[in-house]
Order: C-alpha cells, then sequence, then structure tokens
C-alpha cells in the first residue's frame, strides 16, 4: 500500500509540473464540442478512454 501512495504522488506531482509549463490536456481529436448560441456541452469522449487504458494499465502493473 505504502508503494502505491508513492507512486500516485510521484505521478501527481509529474502531472502537476507538466500543466505548470502550459502542456496542454483535454480537448483531443474524439471530443465532443457542441455549441449553439448561449449553450455549449463539452464531452471528453477520447480523454476518458486515453485515462482508462492507462489507469488500467498502471493498476495491473501493481497487481502484480
Amino acid at each position: 500500500m505504502g508503494r502505491l501512495l508513492v507512486f500516485l504522488g510521484l505521478g501527481l506531482t509529474a502531472l502537476g509540473l507538466l500543466v505548470m509549463l502550459g502542456v496542454p490536456f483535454g480537448r483531443l481529436p474524439g471530443d465532443i464540442m457542441v455549441r449553439r448560441g448561449h449553450f455549449s456541452f463539452y464531452f471528453p469522449l477520447a480523454t476518458s478512454i486515453v485515462l482508462s487504458i492507462l489507469l488500467t494499465l498502471l493498476l495491473s502493473f501493481f497487481r502484480r
């Protein structure tokens, strides 16, 4: 459990550094964006799929 928390902390730190450096996240091709007048709808479909794959790989790595 301790090892998992350390790696999650390091991952969050790396993600925070990337955001501070200005690396864009989200708005991948495949994300759904609808704008009509005063209404806007954003559904991050491709972003959700990519995050799901990455988290599945990461968690399967720690299960071994």
